[in-house]
């Protein structure tokens, strides 16, 4: 029997198709329109063509050169953040309880830092890291230490790093104790018997049933560190110096600061472009990874 085919069901996806295209596709148009064109003000545009690309990818040029050194700057950041804040998750997740009144405690404790505005994030670390009133400034100057996030480099990197750290650790550990959670008891049981270890345990139960939600985490994360701008801009404005300007930062400068909308436009979709690319390479390789061990564990 032939199925029967209905293509009025593409009427109830006109709708989303609608919405999507108002919402994402016509600005993006709008961005690559700007991004081959220069304008000189009182809105007249002249055709430039790619030449907004070729300087962005030339380190010899001023936007090249910007460009550049921020994407490092970002790349060192989002790094830096998956190294500290997938470990330190992970570890916050097998600590929690699992079961009684603690869990619901602890859940909410943790979500609390996810709740917080990223604005108003940047706001309480500046106040709280400021050496004359606020109270980590005050104390670390006080052990003997010269804390200054506004004039020292390293200070600021470590301020902007501890405040994602402290803001987005609780999303990768509510992710992975999901993933815990979702193991049945009778692996536990099984590794009891067998006289398994912690780590065993860990290693062949616990880290390979959370790789999925690992991969949601690390690509959160990756995506969000990758992308930030309101914390380090309240908290520094890109400073010391350009030491936490990162591409987003650089690109609010370039669009808003100097209004150069073809340079910030050709910027704004490189940018997109190596957001979404290391994600896809992210993805695939943690995927084929997981597909890997399967087929190892079935052999096993």
């Amino acid at each position: 029997m032939d199925k029967t085919i209905n293509q009025k069901a593409w009427f109830l996806v006109l709708p989303v198709f609608l919405v999507v295209a108002f919402s994402a596709v016509l600005p993006l148009m709008t961005v690559v329109n700007y991004s081959m064109q220069d304008t000189f003000g009182n809105n007249q545009f002249f055709w430039n063509g790619v030449g907004w690309f070729k300087e962005l990818l030339d380190p010899s040029t001023d936007l090249g050169g910007r460009f550049l050194a921020s994407l490092g700057r970002n790349l060192f950041f989002s790094l830096v953040i998956l190294a500290i804040e997938v470990p330190l998750g992970i570890v916050v997740a097998l600590s929690m309880p699992r079961q009684g009144w603690t869990v619901a405690a602890c859940l909410v404790i943790l979500a609390l830092p996810l709740l917080i505005p990223w604005n108003v994030v940047g706001t309480i670390w500046q106040i709280f890291g400021r050496p004359d009133i606020g109270l980590l400034g005050y104390v670390l100057n006080a052990t003997g230490i010269d804390y200054n996030y506004v004039s020292n480099d390293i200070d600021a990197w470590v301020t902007v790093i501890v405040m994602d750290v402290w803001h987005w650790t609780s999303l990768v550990a509510l992710l992975c104790y999901a993933g815990l959670k979702s193991i049945p008891e009778a692996y536990y049981q099984a590794a009891q018997i067998d006289g398994a270890s912690r780590w065993a345990v860990f290693k062949a139960i616990q880290l390979p049933k959370m790789n999925r939600v690992l991969l949601i985490a690390v690509l959160l994360r990756f995506m969000d560190s990758f992308m930030i701008y309101t914390e380090p801009f309240v908290v520094t404005g890109g400073g010391p110096g350009n030491s936490t300007t990162f591409v987003s930062i650089e690109l609010v400068k370039i669009a808003l600061g100097q209004f150069d909308l073809g340079k910030a436009a050709a910027l704004s979709l490189v940018y997109n472009l190596i957001i979404l690319i290391v994600c896809w390479i992210f993805y695939t390789v943690m995927t084929n990874a997981g597909a890997e061990r399967k087929p190892q564990e079935g052999a096993a």
